[in-house]
C-alpha cells in the first residue's frame, strides 16, 4: 500500500508525467511520419489531442470555480462528452479529406495519447479533496 502512495505523491508532482501523453504524441511524430504514417493522418491526431487537452485544462479551471457539487458534476460530464466528439470530429475530417490511411492513423495516434493518459490518471489516484463551502 505505502508503494501506491509513493507513485501517485511522484505522478501529481511532476507536470512532465501529468502531460506524459502530449509529450509522447510530439516525440512520436517525426519517427511515424519517417516510417510512412500519412503526414495529414500524424498533424490532425496529434493537433486534436493536443487542442482537446488545452481545452480540457481551461474546462478544469471553469470547473473549479461553478459553486454547487451537483452543478460541477454537469459541467464535468459535458465537457468530457463533448471533447470526445470533438476527437470523433477529428477522426473524420482526417477520412473525408485525407482517405481512410488518414482516418486510421489519427485514430491510432488519438487512442495512443488516451492511453497514456488514462494509465496517468490511474496512477496518480484519486484527486485530492477539497472543502466543501
Amino acid at each position: 500500500m505505502a508503494v501506491a502512495t509513493d507513485v501517485r505523491v511522484k505522478v501529481r508532482s511532476l507536470p512532465v508525467l501529468r502531460y506524459l501523453d502530449v509529450v509522447l504524441v510530439l516525440i512520436a511524430i517525426a519517427p511515424a511520419v519517417a516510417l510512412g504514417a500519412p503526414v495529414l493522418g500524424v498533424a490532425i491526431g496529434a493537433g486534436g489531442w493536443i487542442l482537446q487537452r488545452v481545452i480540457g485544462e481551461a474546462d478544469r479551471r471553469w470547473t473549479r470555480k461553478v459553486e454547487t457539487p451537483l452543478k460541477q458534476l454537469g459541467v464535468t460530464l459535458f465537457e468530457g462528452f463533448a471533447r470526445i466528439w470533438l476527437l470523433a470530429g477529428f477522426i473524420l475530417i482526417a477520412a473525408l479529406v485525407g482517405g481512410r490511411r488518414d482516418g486510421l492513423t489519427t485514430s491510432l495516434v488519438i487512442l495512443g495519447a488516451y492511453s497514456v493518459a488514462f494509465a496517468v490518471k490511474v496512477l496518480s489516484g484519486p484527486p485530492p479533496r477539497t472543502a466543501v463551502r
